[in-house]
């Protein structure tokens, strides 16, 4: 069933938060810094209590993930692919086996899914809450979710302090109420799990750098909700209000007992985790209260999504992922002399290859070449092993864990023996990338400029040609040389065929 046009019109977005309780689907309209939900779907998943002992996700639960992405998929149709951002937190950054997953969710969602980190989760939360419930307060935003909490700090639209810690309601419960029984002793030892966990936060959230606390999303929503239905209080989340809950947890003595107004039928099962999460949380920072907010991870994504529209629709502006390629750089003691030049002679020999490549793939190919040489900070020898260790560990806000592996890929491509990317090259959008970025290297390797018009590249039925001006040709006699073992290297390889004229 398509949607109406009113809703998969070209100015609509949506987001799919694939979370490890709950799968979310939101689609809203952004004008003039406007923001109108249009629809709302969600479908508990428990994708993360189906997390095995060796750390795989069963196949039970992947088809619970699957079969909610099915109804998702139906919701979209007609939707362009910039038009979704689907992204995918905890369970999936543990699971060893999340890339079968993603394989057979992609195909049947239809839309690419990127797993991204703890703290550019926390970013996007703050991002939706920020901009859904403005304040120039700074302020604490916490998140419980099913397999993590993420606490940001910040002032107005800005996170200054942003972190993702590992335990969360369902994980919780799961350990410590695996049975549905509440007992005092399994609260206290919940409580000090979680305090184990959180503590190292406490220097970075101290109560001084903020002046109001607020909570995003299912765990807080929903004991909000469960407070305010049963007349503790009018939807704040207090210690007081706390100790009540676990009073009434005990006196029913499990799970199946539990029947609180409020209190949905979907949340029954993780409230024992979620609520001593809360209660440490409070005790533990100084929390006098917890007020629900209207902003989560799926609006952030939106508006995140949004943004980087806007910078795609006018060149010269960048996304977040811009900024951080900046910082990364000057994290890192880049030469930003030579990652110009190559990421300028890169982009050119791309589109020499690939004319029609989306302006994303061109963008991709830029970041890699502007952070190609960042492993020179741990060694000069082998750097281009160290670049692909950093880009495959570090946090950069705006990326994903996926597009952040791509970058890496590249990383190690950019010279070297062809063989350690073998699985990577059947891909035909990462050849053309690989292809142009160890060409700019090779040509760039004196750190002197480049002529665009020195290489030719032309794809025909034997594979490509590369073509040097003689001028150059006879000025760079070691270039010539390095191009030549490349071109005898990837028709080694049997990837494609790279003939030289000089």
């Amino acid at each position: 069933m398509s949607l109406p046009a009113t809703l998969n019109a070209p100015s609509t977005l949506a987001a799919i938060d694939m979370g490890s309780n709950s799968f979310r689907l939101e689609i809203a309209q952004l004008h003039r810094e406007q923001y109108k939900r249009l629809e709302y779907l969600k479908e508990t998943v428990r994708l993360g209590a189906g997390l095995d002992a060796e750390g795989r996700l069963t196949e039970a639960a992947m088809q619970r993930g699957l079969d909610c992405l099915a109804r998702f998929a139906q919701r979209l149709q007609g939707f362009a692919p910039q038009q979704v951002r689907a992204v995918a937190t905890q369970t999936l950054r543990e699971a060893r086996n999340r890339d079968e997953f993603l394989r057979r969710a992609e195909q049947l969602l239809g839309f690419a899914i990127e797993v991204i980190s703890g703290r550019e989760e926390a970013r996007l939360i703050y991002a939706g809450v920020a901009r859904l419930q403005a304040s120039d307060k700074p302020r604490l935003v916490i998140d419980i979710g099913g397999r993590s909490t993420e606490m940001i700090l910040g002032q107005g639209r800005t996170p200054i302090t942003a972190e993702s810690f590992q335990v969360g309601s369902v994980s919780l419960s799961m350990r410590f109420f695996p049975e549905g029984l509440f007992t005092a002793e399994a609260f206290r030892a919940a409580q000090v799990a979680a305090g184990a966990e959180l503590e190292e936060a406490l220097s970075l959230f101290d109560r001084t750098l903020w002046r109001e606390a607020l909570g995003s999303s299912g765990t807080v929503g929903a004991v909000s909700q469960l407070l305010a239905g049963s007349g503790i209080t009018d939807g704040r989340i207090t210690p007081e209000a706390l100790r009540w809950c676990i009073a009434q947890c005990l006196q029913m003595g499990h799970v199946d007992k539990l029947k609180l107004p409020g209190l949905k039928e979907d949340r029954r099962a993780v409230v024992g985790g979620g609520l001593c999460i809360l209660y440490t949380l409070l005790t533990q920072f100084g929390i006098e209260e917890l007020l629900p907010t209207k902003g989560a991870l799926r609006q952030g994504v939106i508006f995140d999504l949004a943004e980087r529209l806007e910078a795609e629709r006018h060149a010269t502006l960048g996304d977040m992922r811009d900024h951080s390629v900046t910082a990364l750089q000057q994290r890192f003691g880049v030469d930003t002399g030579q990652a110009q030049r190559v990421r300028q002679l890169a982009l050119g020999l791309y589109k020499q290859l690939q004319p029609q490549a989306p302006r994303e793939l061109q963008r991709e190919l830029g970041w890699a070449a502007a952070l190609h040489e960042i492993g020179m900070m741990v060694s000069h020898h082998d750097h281009h092993r160290h670049s692909a260790y950093l880009l495959s560990h570090v946090d950069a806000a705006g990326f994903s864990q996926s597009q952040l592996r791509r970058l890496a890929d590249l990383a190690l491509g950019q010279r070297g023996g062809l063989r350690k990317l073998e699985a990577k090259l059947p891909d035909a959008d990462f050849v053309w990338q690989l292809l142009a970025l160890r060409l700019a290297v090779l040509a760039c390797h004196g750190r002197s400029a480049v002529s665009p018009q020195a290489l030719k590249l032309t794809r025909d039925k034997q594979g490509v040609l590369l073509s040097l001006t003689q001028r150059w040709a006879a000025q760079q006699p070691r270039a010539v040389y390095l191009l030549r073992e490349e071109a005898e290297a990837w028709t080694r390889n049997g990837a494609l065929s790279l003939r030289l004229q000089a």
